[in-house]
């Protein structure tokens, strides 16, 4: 009986009264869907082991219930409670015993992107649809790409918002009374993971996706590299417009091959080099769209320029790869070129991505503390060539020798910090025996980034870059990469002095940036 009264739960006007669902996690995420329920006329319990003392005031006004504790092992009162639907927050692994569970007792399991979806349509365009869907992943990237699709649909004339993983939830989306062209969905491979249990008769059909990358990360949440790609796969399914993969990744264009779609949806490449006719790319400095003109076996409609991109802090490969992504899941939606071009005009990175946040006596200090794992920091190597390289944190499970003995084996020295610095100290002494490594022994958050960048300035002279780029998560020592970030160009500021501030150029001057919140699942990682 239940499964069939889920069936018919597909939009927000449907009977959603006194459906019993449990909420596992209460933040950001954990929150909007327990408001959204309750406004709904659910019965809701909100599981999860410690509250927000703002969020936990509020439940029982919304109308809802909680019950805090720990989950190491099933509550009596969620089995008491006897849940139709659980809905997690992304920050519950598959192997939690809450999931574990629910499965064992076939109780249907959602995400929130699932319910988001499901109640879509609370605000309709003019013509009486829900917004169209734009879905975005990848092992990195997926932020600046979120927003950077977001900042060109509106320049197009669109109504559009960045939500999801980027730390806006859907459902706050979907329920905003002013209503939305375009939904930009950062999804990560948590919430992709959800995504991929359910059997809806209204399936999540985006309008347009795109797996920007793939490469080791999560290992620790998904079990296996299988399990995470198989995750990330799901990002293209019943896509109805336009696939968009990465040609310089052939994972993604497997993804893209095997995946089933909506009937006439196209695949569109993407990569650095001349693009094919159904793709997008770049052709003497000059970025081109091939995919979304009549002609395209012909000719090509520029976007920009290589030169253009540089003087706006935009010319690093892996941004120049990004924009091109953006620019195809605009240009599905009809975003005219000279739109895509004027957004870029007013484009600025997120803080802690490639970010000068220091030039002093010819040394250049670079904050990419977003590099979160070893596919993230090898783009900023590459950015950056023979680097003095700051590395090192909470490698979740990823071996980062590849890295090491690729990228890593061109930097001119690495200072190994966090507590998996015994990991990669090895790396470097396996593969690449020449580079200079200094360790960070201290564990005092206070004083690590005093320490690198002591060290960093002792190996540094003219024409260098100080690069941080951990490849690692932070939450060994720090309370986020943004924190890791900002204490590192603090650190460089003290040892410099206040009479050289540095040149904080294009890719320095974004919003004030914020850890995402702990449920979201994907806080740490950009995969």
């Amino acid at each position: 009986m239940t499964s069939e009264r889920l069936r018919t739960l597909t939009s927000w006007n449907a009977d959603w009264k006194g459906l019993r669902v449990a909420v596992l996690g209460l933040s950001v995420t954990g929150f909007s869907v327990a408001d959204t329920l309750t406004e709904l006329g659910a019965d809701v319990l909100v599981v999860t082991e410690k509250a927000d003392e703002e969020y936990a005031r509020l439940l029982p006004v919304i109308g809802a219930r909680l019950w805090t504790g720990s989950l190491e092992s099933v509550p009596a009162e969620l089995v008491e409670f006897a849940p139709e639907v659980v809905v997690a927050s992304p920050g519950f692994a598959p192997r939690h015993p809450l999931i574990s569970w629910a499965q064992e007792n076939d109780i249907a399991l959602w995400g929130d992107v699932e319910l988001a979806w499901r109640v879509r349509d609370k605000v309709v365009r003019a013509d009486g649809t829900p917004a169209d869907w734009i879905l975005i992943t990848g092992t990195n990237g997926k932020t600046t790409t979120t927003r950077l699709t977001a900042t060109m649909l509106v320049a197009g004339g669109l109504r559009a918002a960045p939500v999801g993983n980027i730390g806006t939830p859907v459902l706050d989306a979907v329920r905003d009374p002013e209503g939305f062209d375009a939904l930009v969905v950062e999804l990560s491979s948590h919430q992709l993971w959800y995504l991929g249990l359910q059997d809806s008769p209204d399936p999540l059909s985006p309008h347009a996706a795109v797996c920007l990358n793939l490469a080791d990360d999560h290992l620790e949440w998904h079990g296996s590299f299988d399990e995470y790609r198989a995750a990330k796969a799901h990002v293209y399914d019943n896509t109805r417009v336009a696939c968009v993969y990465n040609k310089a990744d052939a994972a993604t264009q497997a993804m893209v091959e095997d995946a089933e779609v909506v009937e006439g949806a196209r695949a569109i490449g993407f990569d650095l080099g001349v693009p094919g006719p159904s793709d997008l790319g770049v052709v003497e400095g000059i970025v081109v769209d091939r995919a979304f003109l009549e002609d395209r076996h012909k000719s090509a409609l520029e976007l920009t320029t290589v030169e253009e991109l540089a003087s706006l802090g935009l010319a690093a490969p892996h941004i120049v790869a990004n924009i091109l992504a953006a620019a195809a899941l605009a240009r599905s939606l009809d975003v005219a070129p000279t739109a895509i071009r004027d957004a870029l005009r007013g484009f600025r990175l997120d803080p802690h991505r490639i970010e000068v946040v220091a030039r002093h006596a010819g040394v250049t200090w670079v904050d990419d503390s977003k590099a979160t794992n070893p596919h993230a920091a090898a783009s900023s190597l590459a950015a950056y060539p023979g680097a003095v390289w700051v590395v090192g944190g909470l490698l979740k499970g990823v071996d980062i020798s590849e890295l090491v003995a690729g990228r890593g084996a061109t930097a001119k020295a690495a200072i190994v910090i966090g507590l998996d610095r015994a990991a990669v100290v090895a790396a470097f002494e396996r593969h690449a025996p020449t580079v200079p490594v200094f360790e960070v022994d201290a564990d005092e958050t206070e004083v690590v980034m005093a320490q690198v960048v002591e060290l960093a300035a002792g190996v540094a002279r003219d024409g260098d870059v100080v690069l941080l780029a951990p490849a690692a998560a932070s939450f060994d020592q720090f309370a986020s990469y943004a924190d890791r970030g900002r204490r590192f160009a603090a650190a460089v500021r003290d040892r410099i002095g206040t009479e050289d501030p540095g040149d904080h150029d294009a890719a320095a001057a974004g919003p004030d940036d914020a850890p995402r919140p702990d449920d979201l699942g994907d806080a740490e990682d950009r995969g």
